[in-house]
This record gives C-alpha cells, structure tokens and sequence, in this order.
C-alpha cells in the first residue's frame, strides 16, 4: 500500500475502499485503531495489541460518510495519536 495511503503516520486506504462497505483496522507502534462502516464511519482508538473486541477503548467518535467526513476523521486520528 505505500504511496497510496491517506495518512502521513498510518496506512490507511483512500475513501473509495470505505465507500465500498469495508472495516478497517491497524495499528502504529502501541497504538490501535478500527474504522467501522455503518450509517457513518465509526471510529475507536486504543493502545496494546488486542482486538477492538478485547480491547479498553480509548477514544471513539462517527464521521459522515463523505469524503469530507473521511478527511476529518483521518485528521481526528492523526490528532489521537500525536496526544499519546
């Protein structure tokens, strides 16, 4: 996937992908995250290796799912990580 992420820190993939119905998971360093499809684009963020079903979620919020709300949440993920 490089060259084609969406994200400076992770490897996220264009809009299209999430358009087209898909979750999403990864995880930099100690730091998780899921992108849930639904209505809008949910989004959970946690530390540690264990799935989002085990796992204590940290931080969640929905996005509209729109290319404006995909970039909001990229920019809202980006901005979780960096707080640590």
């Amino acid at each position: 996937m490089a060259g084609t992420s969406v994200s400076e820190i992770f490897e996220i993939p264009k809009f299209f992908y999430f358009e087209s119905g898909n979750d999403y998971s990864g995880s930099k360093g100690d730091f998780s995250y899921k992108i849930v499809n639904g209505e809008k684009l949910h989004c959970m963020t946690w530390h540690g290796r264990l799935c989002s079903e085990k796992a204590a979620v940290e931080h969640e919020e929905d996005f509209e799912k729109t290319q404006e709300g995909f970039d909001s949440m990229i920019k809202w993920l980006e901005e979780k990580f960096a707080e640590g």
